[in-house]
């Protein structure tokens, strides 16, 4: 089905407001530039409240609708990846080291064009916050935003979000109730002896062998510490030591990524990490550091405001363009925050098959955002109701 009529009339600008936006990537809370130009487009629309600084450069805009009614929250993220970029468009990123490789420009332009058509029509009771956060790939801005008081603030009684989807055919809608993105923890092992040559070893205490055996180790706490109908995955993402081939090394660091949906397995995947680093250190005559980082927690959507957002998302793509029961991934994404904080639901939009998120090939596909301005236009229109 196609997008809303005025929406289409306008994606065109859509896209310039994303490719400007590509061109032009910052990084975590440091959306200095990205805030700004999002504040002033949603000015130019005639918001009735542009709020900035939120969560350093976070953006909140209102929109009132015509009389009283529910207040509703959309959410972007704004924030881009330290990733090289390759993709050879013509919009490619200007800052080296910096690139949008997970459509957080396109999640933008879609939330700026629902923005511009809800602002001109009106046609709607209530208020709409739309909401425009820094930080999703570190730093956690949509935590920041909550701690900081945007729920009450403006008064928001749910709140809804779009992802784009590499996974998916161009314009596919997928969502499901309750866990759709894990929890992440990081964690950083630093296993500490004394070096010296490599020929002596009898006189060091080598972290070395503690390291590699950890390693192994940590493996069986999916395998054997967790329930198989539940889901873990511990990675470890890098191992440092050493400095030439005739040396043995003082220390030793491991430091990896723990994935989870169940908080009892969260518990326990760091209580066996704990465990399993000091027994290492003990073994190997070593002591040991352990920063265990808890992050995002599982994103978890609420039933009725999935349902509800399934039944728009048929709306703009048909019946046969809604998977209603996707499956939950192991990534995380920290509109989760706002979930704990507020009903809603998460949803993903299909920009066709490619390269994945967090590739440095990967671009937003610019055909989808009429699509996803349009599911936030309905799902207000619907949920606040029309003006008479």
């Amino acid at each position: 089905m196609p997008p809303v009529n005025r929406i289409a009339e306008f994606a065109a600008e859509m896209a310039e407001w994303r490719h400007h936006l590509h061109a032009n990537p910052e990084l975590s809370l440091d959306c200095h530039e990205t805030g700004a130009f999002v504040a002033e487009k949603l000015r130019g629309f005639g918001l009735d409240e542009v709020h900035e600084g939120i969560a350093r450069t976070g953006v909140v805009g209102l929109i009132r609708g015509q009389g009283a009614g529910p207040v509703t929250g959309l959410r972007a993220d704004m924030d881009a990846l330290p990733m090289t970029e390759e993709t050879g468009a013509p919009h490619a990123s200007k800052v080296p080291g910096r690139m949008h490789a997970c459509g957080h420009d396109g999640h933008t332009a879609m939330l700026l064009g629902a923005a511009r058509y809800l602002a001109e029509t009106r046609n709607f009771a209530g208020t709409v916050a739309v909401i425009f956060q820094p930080a999703e790939e570190s730093g956690g801005g949509g935590g920041i935003m909550v701690e900081e008081g945007i729920m009450e603030r403006f008064g928001i009684e749910e709140v809804y979000a779009i992802h784009t989807d590499p996974a998916n055919p161009e314009g596919r809608f997928s969502t499901r109730p309750g866990p759709i993105m894990a929890a992440v923890d990081d964690f950083t092992i630093t296993l500490k002896g004394q070096g010296g040559h490599a020929a002596r070893p009898h006189g060091t205490r080598d972290p070395i062998p503690a390291a590699m055996g950890l390693g192994l180790q940590m493996q069986t706490i999916a395998a054997r510490n967790t329930d198989p109908m539940k889901q873990l995955v511990v990675s470890i993402t890098q191992i440092h030591s050493g400095s030439a081939w005739n040396v043995i090394p003082d220390s030793a660091m491991i430091a990896g990524t723990v994935r989870s949906f169940d908080p009892e397995v969260r518990d326990m995947a760091e209580r066996r990490i704990r465990a399993l680093a000091e027994a290492a250190a003990a073994g190997g005559d070593l002591e040991v550091e352990i920063d265990y980082d808890r992050s995002y927690p599982p994103t978890v959507n609420h039933a009725d405001q999935t349902a509800f957002a399934a039944r728009i998302a048929a709306e703009v793509a048909g019946d046969a363009g809604v998977d209603e029961d996707t499956p939950p991934v192991m990534g995380a994404e920290d509109f989760s925050y706002m979930l704990e904080a507020r009903p809603g639901a998460y949803v993903k939009l299909g920009q066709g098959v490619g390269p994945g998120v967090h590739n440095a090939k990967f671009d937003f596909n610019d055909a989808v955002a009429p699509l996803g301005a349009s599911f936030f236009v309905k799902l207000i229109e619907t949920r606040h109701g029309r003006a008479a």
